[in-house]
């Protein structure tokens, strides 16, 4: 049985860039220009509020941030998505916002927005609270060939319809850490 380093390393080796270091930052730098030019010149009592969705988007949350010149309170969420054929998909929450939602603009910040179940069930749910309004903002939209649940207002970067890791996407909890973005070059069942 393999280490949990060699196994890392093994994942690695299995893999190819498809986005660089340089064209990831970009991707932050397009995201952070847009919301800029969104809230800067809002005139309002209330702050905007950001809600990074845990694990993925911690990374992107960390980078983006800095980036934007307009005041905001920041908070964070944690849901997954429990799915079998016997018993369908469910989404649970295991972190809700700590600050209130009601009647403010959230801001849901997420790594890849793949089939979009999760993000819909996010967005609807924060409407429930009492939101204002919901502006979902992801590092990488994939391109699959089905139409989503919702559409993401600010999209970093469009990414390919392949198993990606790197910047936030992990793959058996490894390589949240890359720079770039990664796809496996095999099956990942096969690793």
């Amino acid at each position: 049985m393999d280490s949990h380093n060699e196994r890392a390393k093994k994942i690695l080796q299995k893999t190819e860039q498809v986005c660089s270091p340089e064209e990831v930052q970009a991707a932050v730098n397009k995201v952070a220009t847009e919301l800029n030019e969104r809230f800067n010149h809002v005139e309002t009592d209330s702050f905007p509020l950001f809600l990074s969705v845990m694990g993925g988007a911690v990374i992107f949350s960390g980078q983006l941030l800095p980036k934007l010149n307009f005041p905001l309170e920041f908070d964070f969420i944690h849901v997954s998505r429990y799915g079998s054929e016997e018993h369908g998909s469910e989404v649970i929450w295991k972190v809700i916002p700590r600050q209130n939602v009601m009647n403010r603009i959230i801001v849901v910040l997420d790594d890849i927005l793949d089939e979009g179940e999760t993000l819909a069930h996010v967005q609807k749910r924060l409407l429930e609270m009492g939101a204002a309004k919901v502006i979902l903002a992801v590092f990488g939209d994939k391109q699959l060939n089905a139409k989503k649940p919702v559409t993401p207002d600010h999209v970093g970067m469009t990414l390919p319809n392949r198993f990606v890791i790197g910047f936030g996407m992990d793959i058996e909890g490894y390589w949240r850490n890359l720079p770039d973005i990664r796809a496996l070059t095999v099956d990942p069942l096969v690793i």
